[in-house]
C-alpha cells in the first residue's frame, strides 16, 4: 500500500519561496508518476504539476508554469515542489498524488491517481 506524507508548508509573504516535500513508500515506484494538486477553499482541486518517476518528464499548469519546479529524489523515494515568487492566490491546501501505470491516464486530473497524501497548507500573504 503506498504511503505519501507531505511537508514544508507554511505561511509566507508574496514573493517569497516554499519547497514542498513528498516522503513516499510502501511500493517500488519505478512505474509511477507523481502529482501536485491544490485546493482552495470552496473551489475544486486543481491540478499544479506532475513527474514521471523513471524519465522525469516534468508538465505544469500554466498558472504555476516558471514559478515552481518538481522534482524528486529516487533513492530518497521523495518528490518535491520548490515554489518560487508566491502569490496570495497560491494559497491553498496542497496534495501529493501518485499514479501507477501512468501512460494514458490523465495526469492533469485527480482520477488520474490512485493514492493522496494527507495534504499541507501553504497560506501567502500579501
Amino acid at each position: 500500500q503506498v504511503q505519501l506524507v507531505e511537508s514544508g508548508g507554511g505561511l509566507v509573504q508574496a514573493g517569497g519561496s516554499l519547497r514542498l516535500s513528498c516522503a513516499a513508500s510502501g511500493r517500488t515506484f519505478s512505474s509511477y508518476a507523481m502529482g501536485w494538486f491544490r485546493q482552495a477553499p470552496g473551489k475544486e482541486r486543481e491540478f499544479v504539476a506532475f513527474i514521471t518517476w523513471s524519465g522525469g518528464t516534468t508538465y505544469y499548469a500554466d498558472s504555476v508554469k516558471g514559478r515552481f519546479t518538481i522534482s524528486r529524489d529516487t533513492a530518497k523515494n521523495t518528490v518535491y515542489l520548490q515554489m518560487n515568487s508566491l502569490k496570495p492566490e497560491d494559497t491553498a491546501v496542497y496534495y501529493c498524488a501518485a499514479s501507477n501505470e501512468w501512460r494514458g491516464r490523465n495526469l492533469r486530473a485527480p482520477y488520474g491517481y490512485d493514492s493522496w497524501g494527507q495534504g499541507t497548507q501553504v497560506t501567502v500573504s500579501s
